[in-house]
Parts: C-alpha cells; structure tokens; sequence
C-alpha cells in the first residue's frame, strides 16, 4: 500500500545507521538533511540535502543521516514499511 508522511525534526537532530525494507522516497520541504551510507553515523561522510533536494534510497542500504537548521522530510513509499536499526541499541523504542 503506498503512504507517505512527513518528519519535522530539530536542528543537529542525528537517527543513527538503519535500513528499512522498502525503497524510500525523501525530498526536503525545509532546512538541510545530511545523510551518508553505511554502518556508522559520520558527519563527515555525510551529503547537504537542502530544501527542495529528492534522493532514493533503495531497500536494504544502511544510511543515517543529521540536521542542519529545524528541517522537514517527506518520505513515500510502498508498504510494509519498518526500520531496523544497524546497532539495535540505538532504537529509540527500546529507551
């Protein structure tokens, strides 16, 4: 089933490495999204999505990303969705 939702997240808001099970659709409607690939979250390694930026990440890659400024995210997809977090120690619905 296709859905998609919205994340407003504040600024220097880090989601560490997870993957999800589906393709994920991403455009930034506000502030700068810096994500990166693989399994440790890197600041260094990551890419400034800036309002108005749309990427793909495809099913299966590990990716995190942080925020620069109180930033807005749409994401669609096609269900099931899920979130599965590389270190299952940094799920924030196991605190």
């Amino acid at each position: 089933m296709p859905f998609t939702y919205r994340l407003k997240l504040p600024d220097g808001y880090h989601v560490p490495p997870h993957v999800h099970p589906a393709d994920a659709h991403l455009t930034v409607i506000a502030g700068t999204l810096n994500i990166g690939f693989g399994d440790t979250l890197d600041v260094k390694a990551t890419k400034p999505m800036p309002a108005g930026s749309f990427i793909v990440i495809p099913r299966g890659i590990h990716h995190f990303y942080w925020t620069r400024g109180e930033t807005i995210v749409q994401s669609q997809a096609i269900g099931p969705w899920g979130v599965a977090y590389v270190n299952p120690a940094d799920d924030p619905r196991k605190r």
